[in-house]
């Protein structure tokens, strides 16, 4: 029926909500582990993940290939789990990969540093400065992770569909509001336009894919548009060879597509250092 997207931050009960809503609602809740073994499934080096997984990238680790590829197989993972609808996912900018999907609700959770501070205490035994430190540590993590592969500020309210006090609301309250929020909010136009929607942007990032991932192609910046029957190619490229060799494999690979560019030609372009 719908696709739920959760963004949280630390010690807001973010999981455990998930999972009551997941049980109340029948969703598959799709969590961290989940995402992580898929982009590793899909080819992505499980020694690297560390780097750049729902943290802002080092300086070094921001300008290489490994961060768009994580961003690639990252945005396959997501789209590929909401395929599949009734499912909940958490983390690693889902509600933005997902922004425009007509049957996606996305829930920001959040709480009052106090209330955080406590649950860290209680939970793993903290004194007030070992809890301190990971709520800064976290909350900057996310925060710069969100803002380095999306250019997006996760704490903006705006950008959620409801957004939940847990200092107010306890876990049973909070799931009963989401499940009833799908409830009332979803509709089978909604669910049947979102299924076409994931559809068409799996097929543009699995086509990304093939022409970075697979055939090695020197598109920088990729990304692809699915209007319909037809894919519109978008980057930056050192040459026009490049870029009828990205069309060529695309048109051969999806003859059902109709495949266009609108990729920019820089001469002795170079996206990372040398």
């Amino acid at each position: 029926m719908a696709i739920l997207t959760i963004s949280r931050a630390v010690a807001s009960m973010g999981d455990e909500i998930a999972t009551a809503t997941a049980q109340k609602l029948g969703y598959r809740f799709v969590n961290r582990k989940d995402i992580e073994n898929r982009i590793v499934e899909l080819g992505f080096p499980e020694e690297k993940l560390r780097k750049y997984d729902e943290k802002k990238p080092g300086f070094f680790a921001s300008l290489t290939k490994d961060r768009d590829e994580y961003l690639d197989y990252l945005q396959t993972a997501v789209l590929e789990f909401a395929s599949e609808n009734n499912c909940i996912l958490i983390g690693r900018g889902s509600f933005i990969i997902l922004n425009d999907v007509p049957n996606h609700l996305s829930f920001r959770f959040i709480a009052s540093d106090t209330v955080r501070l406590e649950r860290l205490k209680n939970e793993f035994g903290w004194n007030t400065k070992q809890a301190q430190k990971r709520i800064q540590e976290s909350d900057a993590n996310r925060l710069g992770f969100h803002k380095s592969f999306f250019n997006y500020n996760s704490a903006d309210p705006s950008l959620f569909h409801l957004v939940v006090n847990t200092g107010l609301f306890d876990i049973e309250s909070a799931s009963d509001m989401i499940a009833q929020s799908v409830r009332t909010l979803m509709t089978a136009e909604k669910e049947e336009a979102g299924k076409r929607r994931v559809d068409e942007l799996l097929i543009a990032q699995r086509v990304i894919n093939m022409l970075v991932l697979d055939y090695h192609l020197n598109i920088n910046f990729m990304r692809a548009v699915t209007i319909g029957r037809k894919i519109v190619l978008h980057g930056v490229a050192d040459s026009n060879a490049i870029v009828e060799k990205a069309l060529s494999i695309a048109a051969s690979e999806l003859p059902e597509y109709k495949v266009e560019s609108a990729i920019s030609i820089v001469q002795d372009f170079k996206a990372y250092p040398q």
